[in-house]
């Protein structure tokens, strides 16, 4: 035992460099992840912003009885899952026929031109394009409209409509972000083996069919990951781009709880109340990990845990 812990103390002597590197992150991570986990026991006080979290009075689960008794919130928790799991469907799929269809492509220009505008929405901030959304489908002076009137239609208030408020969502989001996450499937494809290509090619499989049989296969596990970890933040459906786009008008299909918890925590000032809701959801997307992670395990896959 004593030898071991010697041989382990001199390996970290000679990668002394590697840990210095290491110890910043590390320290960040505690700092801005680990340490603020102690604010999850305002969820179990009656919380006083003047006496602090340790002078406030303990209530037990006061608030998560308070918060299922609401209304309100099993309204945002619908809302929530619909709209990730809009997203979920409608923009998972994007980026793997995105970097597919980029990896096929034997132009370089052109190769290099396609990722580039695919790239650029995702450093665009949401208020700029929740204004850029809001210009183009403004009711008297957007574009989509003047095509609807020209067209003979009626103008649309789409940005107030229950109806089109998610669709709204789910497509602003699939523009600003799929051409960024479409790097990391590039990154998988390109560790593809190329002899299977040729393998495939000699025995006549067809684009589509080598596309199928090998290339889908041998991005299969980054795909598995990357889908548990959106099912781990799947009640996290971009708060910011919701807080940009919607309107009181629309909080009966827009409103999740993460403005939900913005809203009433910083409004009314329920703090202990919002720090609850925050822990359920918290809760629910470990759960869904766990779940998650132990059905890849099951058909075979590595997981994440």
């Amino acid at each position: 035992m004593k030898n071991t812990s010697r041989a382990y103390l001199k390996e970290m002597y000679n990668a002394r460099a590697y840990y210095l590197m290491l110890l910043l992150p590390v320290v960040l991570l505690v700092i801005y992840k680990y340490i603020p986990i102690y604010g999850v026991t305002m969820a179990f006080k009656d919380f006083n912003i003047f006496k602090g979290i340790n002078g406030s009075e303990w209530v037990g689960l006061k608030y998560f009885k308070q918060l299922f008794s609401l209304r309100k919130f099993y309204q945002v928790f619908g809302n929530t899952l619909a709209i990730s799991f809009l997203k979920l469907i409608f923009q998972f799929p994007i980026p793997i026929m995105l970097a597919i269809l980029l990896n096929e492509m034997r132009s370089k220009f052109f190769k290099k031109m396609v990722q580039t505008v695919t790239y650029i929405p995702h450093f665009i901030s949401w208020v700029i394009i929740s204004g850029m959304f809001i210009e183009l489908l403004s009711p008297s002076t957007g574009v989509v409209n003047q095509i609807i009137t020209m067209l003979g239609g009626q103008p649309i208030h789409f940005m107030t409509d229950l109806f089109y408020f998610r669709p709204i969502l789910v497509l602003s989001h699939i523009w600003k972000e799929s051409g960024y996450d479409a790097i990391i499937y590039l990154a998988a494809i390109a560790g593809v083996d190329q002899a299977l290509y040729e393998a495939a090619h000699v025995d006549g499989a067809s684009w589509f069919k080598q596309i199928w049989h090998v290339t889908l296969p041998g991005i299969r596990s980054t795909i598995i990951v990357m889908l548990l970890l959106r099912l781990g933040n799947i009640l996290e459906v971009g708060h910011e781009q919701i807080l940009m786009m919607y309107s009181p008008a629309v909080y009966d299909s827009g409103d999740v709880i993460s403005t939900y918890i913005y809203r009433v925590g910083l409004g009314n000032m329920k703090y202990s109340l919002t720090a609850a809701a925050g822990l359920f959801k918290s809760l629910i997307g470990c759960t869904l990990l766990l779940v998650s992670n132990k059905l890849a395990k099951m058909i075979g896959e590595e997981g994440i845990i």
